[in-house]
């Protein structure tokens, strides 16, 4: 299949993946509570679902225009794209309790692996 209909697919296949995840999660340990700043937000369904389609099109703009200007594109991307996945565990640090902490960790690396695995693979080798 063409990048051009993996990639949305893959953004697509892992907001639906990461709404099962959280409403499985909802069930099971009740609101996901995290600390911003001085005060306590839930998060919701909205959320999950706006982040994980802002996170996929970032990546797909990001690794269509190291493909575009280098020669090393996918590489580069693979290696960036794994950086912000790791980066982005430390959000799930700010929960309320270790169900939250456990069920956004789980959301983070869902959605990494569909989307790092569909677009590296969508990618022309390098």
């Amino acid at each position: 299949m063409k990048p051009s209909v993996v990639r949305p697919l893959a953004i697509v296949g892992a907001a639906v993946l990461a709404l099962i995840v959280y409403f499985i999660a909802r069930s099971a340990a009740g609101d996901l509570v995290v600390k911003s700043g001085g005060s306590e937000q839930t998060v919701s369904a909205v959320a999950v679902v706006a982040t994980v389609v802002i996170a996929g099109l970032l990546g797909w703009g990001l690794l269509a225009l190291l493909e575009r200007f280098t020669a090393k594109g996918r590489t580069i991307w693979t290696v960036v794209a794994a950086v912000f996945l790791l980066l982005s565990l430390l959000g799930p640090l700010g929960g309320t309790d270790a169900g939250t902490k456990v069920s956004l960790a789980l959301l983070h690396l869902l959605v990494g692996a569909v989307i790092i695995t569909a677009f590296t693979r969508t990618s022309q080798r390098t």
